[in-house]
């Protein structure tokens, strides 16, 4: 898998760009959120993501590590190809899916061209659960953050805490503390809910 692609931007429309690798130019489909953080000229860095077909092979750009990986689950949804998850990607954040599918926001989805009810709900369904890198602002947890987070809440949980509540406020803890320790991070939990 081609991992990033850097160089030069010699064309930027809002569904690709070209850019120049020692002579080379790749052209990377994009999504609006990506067209609207990139600049016009200069040097440009986007991760990026290939598909294979028997009749070509087409590589997809993307300003945040975030949005590449939301696009990954998307097209891993049945009957959400690539055109589907950029344009879900072009009306949305990745914060914004996740919020979505956590909340079973069947409309949220809808509201996207070319998503039906069926669709929308086939999203939510096979994406629930499988989103929890994704914080509600939109940042990744640190792996050390995520380990922290999945130890608390399971003991949060044992302890008899609503799984919800204390996910939202570990969330917010984290976010805006250092935390050093899971049990840490349990004591300020258990103050805070």
């Amino acid at each position: 898998m081609i991992a990033h692609i850097e160089g030069i931007l010699e064309s930027k429309t809002p569904t690709h760009v070209v850019i120049d690798v020692n002579g080379v130019g790749y052209l990377l489909n994009i999504s609006l959120n990506t067209y609207d953080v990139i600049p016009s000229k200069g040097k440009l860095r986007l991760f990026s993501h290939l598909i294979v077909r028997e009749d070509a092979h087409i590589l997809f750009g993307f300003s945040e590590e975030e949005e590449r990986m939301m696009f990954k689950e998307l097209i891993n949804v049945s009957g959400v190809g690539a055109s589907t998850a950029l344009m879900v990607l072009s009306s949305m954040k990745p914060a914004e899916v996740a919020q979505a599918v956590d909340q079973s926001d069947v409309n949220a989805f809808k509201s996207v061209k070319g998503i039906g009810l069926k669709s929308a709900q086939r999203i939510i369904v096979d994406l629930k659960g499988k989103l929890d890198k994704i914080e509600s602002n939109g940042d990744f947890l640190s792996p050390q953050g995520n380990t922290y987070k999945n130890e608390a809440l399971s003991a949060l949980v044992v302890l008899g805490i609503d799984k919800k509540k204390a996910s939202n406020t570990i969330d917010e803890i984290l976010k805006n503390n250092d935390v050093s320790s899971v049990e840490e991070l349990i004591k300020m939990t258990l103050k805070a809910v």
